[in-house]
């Protein structure tokens, strides 16, 4: 049998998008259909599984499978997903394989009834965890952490409320977590705040709870206000119960919210990300100026400093490269030539707009190195007589513990490296990251409210120091560029 063809991310270069979790309480609303339309509005979030779980007299019936929202949700299995609550998710795997097992929402038996429940982070003590329930003679069925919360819960007595209380203060690690019973829905974020949970409400009919705001805008529920780091809250038709559970620890959200993972059009600290990017854009336009004939952002997610940039620097924003949105977060190369031009299948440039100028390239992050390379090279074929790099975040020098699935440190091309090491690698003219001061100034708060741990090897929360992610060795050469 001759080997099938092989499945590659186009994304690999970048740093992988975690979860996206929803719930819903709006008796005489259709639930479902409210999820699946949030869920929508998270998909970037997670492309690899979706599912909804819906609460109806008493009863909660799940479906989730692999896939986008939209493939793996109908008309027909909307309607028969009836009652007056529901959470859903979107999933990247952080930790577990890609497999139907490990989509979410994940159940567990709790009483006469099921918990489900859905996870947006990456728990640092998972091992200890899975012993102790194992060792209680819980039945653990899938490889996530998602699960073992899900499991906790469902052993501890009282409300579920009362459960996520209990269980909170065992849990090392970034969550926000949404779970459902047949009586209750609620959420709850670890004492950090690394992972984003907001509270919404539904005209007069309901509360709902969500990865982000866009989740709110696409449903029509208006924002209310952040769920606290440490916070537990029990959502009824009638409005919100909330018990902190953990002391905060102040908030420490996860700076690549405001860098890549969140929507541009999601609001965080009372302005929207793409605000948040923009000034990223002016900042690196001041700290590294570059004698160009055009800004160009690679779309979508550089696109917003790339106008900033152009902003303040009086070089004019040029829509120089297309993206074709319609490909997937994976797709199969049949062979070595398309695996070689395997970008051209996610952008192309404009060779009538490229041709003869020099270009400033605007991106968010380079993780290893490869994808970045790949697009100097061809803008360069396209008629680019210079590429200069310009990059609105900081180096990534450390991997992630709490929910982005970011390369070993052996792989990521900034540790070990200078910066014209790597511009060298990638080929580029020159290269040049946003500082960790002028991301500050961008954000407009203190560096103490972001874990950035990323960038700096500062971890908020205590990580496992036996992780094979830790131990660095430098990274192996890339081919030079063409």
């Amino acid at each position: 049998m001759s080997e099938a063809p092989r499945a590659i991310d186009i994304d690999d270069d970048r740093p992988r998008e975690e979860c996206g979790v929803f719930g819903v309480v709006a008796p005489g609303r259709e639930v479902s259909r409210l999820s699946f339309y949030a869920l929508h509005a998270l998909q970037h979030r997670g492309q690899e599984s979706a599912g909804i779980a819906v609460s109806d007299e008493g009863q909660v019936t799940v479906q989730r499978d692999l896939g986008l929202v939209s493939a793996v949700f109908d008309e027909p299995s909307l309607r028969s997903l009836t009652g007056g609550a529901a959470i859903g998710h979107v999933r990247y795997s952080t930790t577990g394989a890609n497999k139907w097992d490990n989509a979410q929402p994940v159940t567990h038996t709790r009483g006469g009834g099921i918990v489900a429940l859905g996870h947006n982070g990456n728990l640092t003590n998972t091992g200890a965890l899975r012993t102790e329930m194992e060792t209680a003679g819980v039945d653990l069925r899938a490889s996530t952490d998602s699960e073992i919360i899900a499991a906790m819960l469902a052993i501890e007595e009282g409300s579920l409320l009362a459960a996520a209380c209990s269980v909170m203060p065992r849990l090392i690690g970034a969550y926000s977590v949404v779970a459902m019973s047949g009586t209750e829905l609620v959420a709850f974020r670890d004492p950090h705040g690394v992972r984003p949970l907001v509270v919404g409400k539904l005209d007069d009919d309901g509360w709902c709870v969500a990865s982000e705001t866009c989740a709110l805008d696409q449903i029509g529920a208006d924002f209310i206000r952040d769920v606290l780091p440490g916070e537990a809250v029990r959502l009824t038709a009638d409005g919100v119960e909330s018990r902190q559970a953990m002391p905060s620890k102040g908030g420490r959200l996860c700076v690549f919210e405001h860098i890549y993972f969140a929507r541009p059009d999601s609001q965080m600290d009372g302005e929207t990300v793409w605000q948040s990017r923009e000034a990223m854009g002016r900042e690196l336009a001041l700290q590294s100026p570059a004698e160009a004939d055009l800004v160009v952002g690679l779309p979508d997610s550089g696109t917003p400093a790339a106008i900033g940039y152009a902003h303040q620097s009086g070089i004019p924003y040029a829509e120089a490269v297309v993206r074709n949105r319609y490909v997937g977060r994976s797709f199969i190369q049949p062979d070595q030539t398309l695996r070689q031009h395997g970008i051209r299948l996610k952008f192309n440039p404009l060779p009538a707009v490229i041709e003869g100028k020099r270009l400033v390239v605007v991106d968010d992050s380079i993780v290893r190195g490869n994808t970045t390379q790949q697009i100097v090279a061809m803008l360069l074929d396209a008629g680019a007589i210079e590429v200069h790099m310009r990059i609105s975040s900081p180096p990534i020098l450390w991997p992630c513990f709490y929910g982005i699935d970011m390369a070993d440190r052996s792989e990521l091309v900034a540790a070990g490296r200078t910066v014209d090491e790597i511009a060298e690698l990638t080929g580029a003219d020159s290269l040049a990251y946003l500082s960790l001061d002028a991301l500050q100034r961008a954000l407009g708060r203190p560096a103490g409210q972001f874990c950035r741990a990323c960038f700096t090897g500062e971890y908020p929360i205590p990580i496992p120091d036996s992780s094979l992610k830790m131990r660095f060795e430098p990274a192996a050469p890339a081919p030079a560029a063409a």
